[in-house]
């Protein structure tokens, strides 16, 4: 298997817009596969899968042909870094040079691991790309060549035909095509794919009109409008024993996630149980829902990943969908609500299941029907135990299809576990990293939004679980309890609070006198769910009417400022581009959530634009007369004296400052409780005049390269303006001496090594057509701009942290601005920055490695 040295070693990204080899690929998505056509020296495909942290490469000199008796030969090539699924555009120099057009991309999935399937010589796959559909082999070549040689070959399934890559060029690829086309054979390829344009191929499609007469002949059937918007599932309660009698239906309870589909005009909508859409997350699923040539439908199921016993694995799941793994993933489906035109909400359990196993008869694999037993319950509950399955749902034959918590499907599970809020955790002891366990905490009946105190967890955490504790867990806490205790532990001594959020499913063994959970371990992280949901537990009676999952989240959240008045809100602060007052307001409201942290606590200094950004503006880091809602300490300045610096206590702090004027905001690398200790140092990369942004970038990832082999992680934050922020947390904290020498010497090096790219001196006048690594924000009393922060210039611009997996998708460092960054948080699934805090390391002895 080639390495990312290899990539490395083929370019000069001095030279080169591809991305550096350095990148890492995000966290929150499924395992990839793209197909890019090169008009390099010889025009191919070029082939590649994601498999781990690299995209497995081949060149297909013809492209892929949906027909399975052609085998199409694929040269393996060096891997690429998963950033390169995103180029596009011209390699101008060196190694590959000539145009790239992506050509498909989506997610892929293999039965079984796909390292030793290639090591073996013999990958089965499937692909869910625009263009690229079912099943494919990549089978390695017997024949002895330069480069290890394979063959693409399409599998025999319902997406086999006529068609070549060549019939799929859209007129983007078609005009790239002609224009690279420089000898007879490439002008021979270029009239060929002009010439030809064929369909591909589609699946069978289901009976649908045939069904659709049926469903409105039911009994309960009624004639109702589509839609595709969500729709609220129905919920099952927990019950110790399964029901008896032939009135009652028995399903494997399959353990993944809950998923409604929604169907109108034939356009596909996945939803999560809690309103979250999940169509970017599931293009398999999509796939095969429209597939089946519905127009409109809704469908009720669970997302599963299957086991090599065939059971479903919730962590195989969890891994799937980060892109840890590629099993494939069923969408197990067990109620059909409304079909074609007609609710059936209202229509007997046992015939929408009938109705639905007959549309499901001739559907993809990756549709799959829950089918079921009637009557006893006991055994069907025996035999989900023998199989070590989770349980079983049982459910009325004759019930309706009604929304929320009912005794119409009931929940009876093999081992006895529940789901809790996460409401602080342990500190670490031993070699143990992290925490040391979670303590966990469930709804109060008598106090609403209250939490009671249940007990601690800290088995049962896998090494991957540990690492993404950053993500469950918002922020460090707090010393007092955010939970009522109901018996006093003497290892809660040292714990740390936060406020439920994240929630963790558990096993245990029963209840303890102090009702407290006997020897819990975690099940899993429910990263589908949050604590608010629990208050509607299966376990509970059904929450008061008129009182949403929204609302309950809603009314738990504390970025909510207090009523401030924004005094003349119609005054224009950037005029430039017309933005208020209130709009200033309206977008600290609309960020507040992933503002705060960075402030919260921190002394801050704001630049004050009280006429707006065309006339002046000035620091304000001292208190004034007139602000109530921000924090104030008296701390030591350079000279000696004491002052009196604001800090942010909440939200109301922040829209407080914004009524006075603030534009931008500039913390401390130090909290106010420790301003002696620095946990945060940031290297500004500020370019000269004509310096390409192409150099910023590839400085960025220089001095990434170089912290990490000092052992120190780094985070990326754009600045707003024209550079990047390179950010390096420090915990428990270093005193600011220390951490100013080492910036200095730090910056002094990169400087010195590089000495036509970097400048370590403040001089502008030196500056020109070099980087300059501003290390003198590294100071006590010196500030950086804070994450999210507007800033008071032309664009509104934003600084904004981002995953290293994005750098080389930016244009600039004001990428995002009031508008843009907003909408970007709105999709963004968790925080760039998650497992900071939680992240242990310090300059001790890193002095001497820099000579």
């Amino acid at each position: 298997m080639n390495s990312l040295r290899d990539y490395q070693r083929k370019r000069n990204f001095s030279k080169t817009r591809e991305p550096a080899a350095d990148d890492v690929t995000a966290s929150d998505r499924r395992a990839i596969f793209v197909v890019q056509l090169h008009h390099a020296s010889r025009r191919h495909f070029d082939f590649r899968l994601q498999v781990g942290d690299v995209l497995k490469s081949w060149a297909v000199p013809k492209g892929p042909s949906y027909d399975p008796q052609v085998k199409r030969l694929a040269v393996e090539v060096e891997d690429h870094p998963v950033s390169y699924a995103d180029f596009e555009g011209d390699i101008e120099h060196g190694y590959g040079k000539g145009h790239v057009d992506q050509f498909d991309h989506g997610v892929w999935t293999t039965a079984g691991d796909a390292e030793a399937q290639l090591q073996k010589g013999h990958l089965r796959f499937e692909l869910f790309g625009t263009r690229l559909k079912g099943g494919w082999h990549l089978v390695r070549s017997g024949r002895k060549e330069r480069q290890p040689a394979w063959f693409l070959i399409k599998a025999k399934d319902a997406f086999a035909g006529d068609v070549e890559a060549d019939d799929l060029l859209d007129a983007k690829m078609i005009r790239s095509t002609r224009a690279a086309a420089k000898t007879a054979a490439t002008q021979a390829v270029a009239k060929k794919s002009i010439a030809r344009k064929k369909p591909i191929p589609q699946g069978r499609k289901a009976p649908r009109l045939r069904l659709a007469k049926a469903a409105a002949a039911l009994d309960g059937a009624r004639a109702a409008p589509a839609d595709n918007a969500f729709f609220k599932p129905e919920l099952a309660r927990l019950r110790d024993f399964p029901p008896d009698g032939e009135q009652w239906l028995h399903e494997v309870k399959w353990d993944g996630y809950r998923i409604l589909a929604a169907i109108a005009d034939g356009e596909v909508k996945l939803w999560s149980r809690n309103a979250l859409p999940w169509n970017d997350r599931l293009p398999d699923i999509m796939q095969s829902l429209a597939s089946l040539g519905l127009r409109s439908a809704r469908l009720d199921g669970e997302l599963i990943a299957l086991d090599g016993h065939g059971h479903s694995d919730f962590n195989g799941l969890q891994q799937t969908l980060s892109g840890e793994a590629q099993p494939p993933l069923v969408y197990m489906l067990f109620d059909l609500p409304y079909f074609e035109g007609n609710d059936l909400s209202r229509v007997s359990l046992l015939e929408r299941k009938a109705l639905l196993q007959q549309l499901l008869a001739h559907a993809p694999r990756h549709l799959a029907f829950s089918t079921h037993a009637i009557g006893d319950g006991e055994g069907a509950f025996r035999m989900a135990t023998e199989q070590q399955l989770e349980g079983i749902i049982s459910k009325r034959v004759d019930s309706a299809y009604r929304a929320g918590r009912g005794d119409d499907w009931l929940k009876i599970k093999r081992l006895e576990s529940d789901e809790f809020a996460v409401v602080g955790y342990t500190p670490p002891k031993g070699s143990r990293n992290g925490f040391g366990s979670l303590l966990l905490a469930r709804p109060d009946p008598d106090v609403a939004s209250g939490w009671i105190y249940v007990g601690r967890v800290g088995t049962g955490f896998s090494d991957e679980q540990l690492r993404q504790l950053g993500e469950t867990i918002a922020d460090k806490g707090s010393r007092k309890p955010t939970v009522k205790l109901t018996a006093i532990d003497p290892l809660l001594r040292d714990a740390r609070w936060v406020k439920p959020a994240a929630v963790a499913e558990v096993y245990y063994r029963g209840i303890g006198n102090k009702n407290l959970l006997r020897q819990p371990s975690l099940k899993t992280m429910r990263t589908d769910k949050i604590a608010a949901d629990l208050a509607d537990s299966d376990r509970a009676a059904p929450t008061p009417a008129g009182k949403s999952a929204a609302a309950r989240r809603k009314s738990s959240t504390k970025t909510k400022p207090a009523a401030i008045v924004i005094s003349h809100p119609d005054r224009v602060v950037f005029p430039d581009d017309g933005y208020t007052k209130q709009d200033v307001a309206d977008y600290y409201t609309s960020v507040m959530k992933w503002f705060l942290p960075g402030v919260v606590n921190r002394p801050t200094s704001v630049i004050r634009c009280p006429e707006g950004t065309a006339k002046a503006c000035f620091f304000q880091k001292h208190l004034i007369q007139g602000l109530k809602h921000v924090g104030s300490a008296k701390l030591k300045e350079e000279s000696g004296a004491q002052a009196t610096y604001i800090y942010p206590l909440d939200a109301s702090s922040v829209i407080e400052l914004v009524q006075f004027g603030a534009l931008e905001f500039h913390p401390w690398g130090a909290n106010i409780d420790q301003p002696d200790l620095a946990n945060r140092i940031v290297f500004d990369l500020d370019p000269g005049t004509d310096v390409a942004w192409a150099r910023v970038v590839a400085a960025a990832r220089r001095v990434r390269k170089l912290l990490a082999q000092l052992g120190l992680e780094s985070f990326l934050r754009t600045t707003g303006g024209k550079g990047l922020h390179v950010v390096v947390p420090l915990n428990p904290g270093c005193p600011w001496p220390q951490v100013k020498d080492f910036a200095h010497a730090f910056a002094s090096t990169l400087a010195q090594a590089h000495p036509l790219e970097f400048i370590a001196t403040a001089s502008k006048s030196q500056r020109k057509g070099l980087i300059y690594v501003d290390y003198l924000r590294n100071s006590r009393g010196a500030t950086s701009v804070a994450s999210y922060s507007l800033r008071a210039r032309s664009g509104a611009s934003v600084a904004m942290p981002l995953r290293w997996s994005e750098l080389g998708k930016l244009k600039s460092g004001h990428d995002f601005d009031i508008r843009s960054a907003p909408k970007r948080l709105a999709r963004q699934r968790s925080d760039p920055w998650a497992g900071m805090d939680e992240l242990r390391q310090g300059l001790d002895d890193l002095m001497g490695e820099l000579g």
